[in-house]
Order: C-alpha cells, then structure tokens, then sequence
C-alpha cells in the first residue's frame, strides 16, 4: 500500500503520475499491439547466423557463411556485400572509426572493412579456433573476439587487428556485449549456463557468475542504464541477472530455440526471437520486475534479431527448410539444408507505440 503524506494536491498527483507511469505503459502493450510489418524476400543459398545494425539504423548487416548481405532498413533492398568472410558469424561496429569488423569461423580470421564503402581493409588471424560474437570495446579501442573451438577470447587492436592477448574461458562461449565502460560480458554455454566478466582494462577474467535454471545461453543483450543483463536459454528461459553483482534477479518463460535478445530502452521492452516461430516481448516495469506482454508469431528458424532502437522495429530472419539428411561419419550431426531463395527478412513493429 502507498501512503502519501504532507504534500499538496499537485504534489500528489506528480507522485502518483510518476509511480503509474510503467504501469500504464504496460497495459496500452497486448498481443495486437506488434505485427509482422514487411516480408523482404533476399534469396540466395546457405545459412546464416547474427545481424547487426549500424549506428544510423539505415543499414541491416545479415552474415551468410561466405559473406555478408548490407540491406537498406528503408527498402529492403540489398545495397553492398563483404564478400570473403568464410564462416562468418559475427559484426562489429567503431562508428568514430569508420570501421566494421567480421569474425571469419571457418578461416579463423577477423576482416576489417571501411564502413563507408564497405571495401576490406584487411584480414588477420585471431589466437583462437572459430572465432564466433565479436565486439567492440570502446574504452580500450579493442575488437574482441569469442572463439567456440578453443574456449577463449582473443583481444586485437581495433586499427592493426594485431593480437594483444587471449583470455581463457571456462567454455564455449556465446553472444557478448560491451558496457562501454571498461567491461565485457559473455554467455558461456554449459549445461548450467554461466556469464562471465571480462576487465577490459586489465584484458583479464574478472568474475564468473551461475545462470541459474538456464540450460546453453546463447542471447545476450544489455540494459545499461539499469545495469540488468538479459540471458535467453535453453527449456524456453529468459534469465535477468545484475550486471554489477551478478545476482539473479528474474526468471520468465520464453519460446523454444530462442538465440538473440535485444532491449529497447525507450520502450522497456526485451524481446526474445525464438526458432520455434514466436517472439517474445517482456515488458520492464522496473529494475526488478518483469512481465511478458505479448508473443508474435513470426516464422520457425527466426531465432536472430537486430533492434533499431529510433523506430523500435525488430528485424528477423528466416528460411525454409528441406528433409533432414541421414548421419554419416563425418556428418554425424547433419542439419537440414537452406531451400534456395527462400531466405527472408521479416521487420517486426508495433501497431502503436506506448506513451512516454
């Protein structure tokens, strides 16, 4: 119960305004209020894995095992490549550098590209096997790069792409984010899912926290003004933990297959893209406290997102799917090939935005 005391009417009703105000965000949220806005067919043959928007939100980079789509947010329309990326999993952005990177899997590699042209600059080896998330750190003008074959993290200079040092993780790592204040965040994906922290400074292993009841994280997104890191799971779970602490703050019930998490500061909405075919929104409506308000059904395999943070619209990406092959030696664990030209961009929005 609140009990207000001494305070004049307008003072009252400033209080009371600003205690509602997340609640009646919330409630102005429901099932109707997001769709499936566009469908962007971009064709072509083979998988994918992360997307990245630039800073201006105008350019959608899609990695595509051999390289990587750049799609105009307006249109749709494929508007440049970055071609000889082999395996490429991950891009990262240094705006005031003008630079773009790629983490290369398969060739073990990071390219750097002009982000104006997107020509290459150059490619180097990282210390790692499979070089997979790959970010940006800011504070120590550093290009990290989370390697799933060695365990490890190599750290390169963002302008040389020499290597400066490797950091050892307690496993295969997944998605990463940066604080942009000298930390470094990454999912570890064990059976009992664990976060780690990386100093950026001192480029060592800070802290190593449990994920409790989450099962092979593989999202990671960040709330920094509230210091609260979003882990989406494995067994349909969304975990929110401390960002400063490292303590566990909430468990919610999300989609099956999720593998990306992004959250909308504007809004206070985290949304988990689900391979299952749904996403999941979760509304904010404090530091503590968290709510799922709505789950759009989108396409099965859309299990990766961007958020562009300006218009709150959610890109995602989908394919069909042909039979599953049969296991062989060298394939035992084969995956269902890509139909051609059957990949797809879908851009999801709301039909309405809460107001502030």
């Amino acid at each position: 119960m609140l009990v207000i005391k001494y305070v004049t009417g307008t003072w009252a009703l400033a209080v009371l305004l600003a205690l509602t105000a997340g609640a009646t965000r919330s409630e102005e949220l429901d099932q109707s209020s997001f769709h499936i806005a566009e469908r962007w067919p971009v064709g072509g043959s083979g998988g994918w894995d992360y997307l990245a928007l630039d800073a201006s939100g105008r350019r959608l980079f899609v990695t595509r095992e051999s390289h990587v789509d750049v799609i105009d947010t307006e249109s749709g329309a494929t508007v440049g490549t970055i071609a000889d990326t082999p395996g490429v999993h991950g891009v990262a952005f240094a705006p005031r550098m003008k630079r773009g990177y790629t983490s290369n899997g398969r060739a073990g590699s990071v390219t750097t590209f002009n982000l104006d042209t997107l020509q290459t600059i150059r490619s180097r080896k990282v210390s790692g096997q499979n070089p997979d998330a790959i970010v940006f750190e800011p504070v120590g003008q550093h290009v990290f790069t989370f390697n799933g074959g060695s365990a490890n993290a190599s750290v390169l200079d963002a302008r040389t792409l020499a290597v400066i040092a490797t950091i050892a993780l307690p496993g295969k790592p997944e998605f990463a984010v940066a604080d942009g204040a000298g930390r470094v965040f990454v999912n570890i994906q064990s059976e009992l899912g664990q976060l780690v922290v990386i100093d950026a400074r001192a480029l060592t292993l800070a802290s190593t926290w449990p994920l409790p009841d989450c099962t092979r994280p593989t999202g990671l997104a960040l709330d920094r003004q509230h210091k609260r890191l979003f882990s989406v799971c494995g067994r349909k779970v969304l975990v929110v933990t401390d960002a400063a602490s490292g303590a566990n703050v909430a468990h919610l019930a999300i989609g099956e297959h999720p593998d990306a998490v992004a959250y909308d500061a504007g809004l206070g909405l985290v949304f988990s893209a689900n391979g299952d075919g749904t996403m999941t929104v979760i509304h904010a409506d404090d530091a503590s406290h968290y709510r799922v308000v709505a789950t759009l059904h989108t396409q099965e395999s859309a299990r990766t997102l961007a958020l562009a943070p300006a218009s709150h619209r959610i890109y995602l990406v989908a394919a069909d799917f042909g039979p599953l092959p049969q296991p062989t030696a060298a394939q035992p664990k084969p995956r269902a090939p890509v139909l051609p030209d059957s990949f797809t961009i879908l851009v999801a929005a709301a039909s309405r935005i809460p107001s502030n």
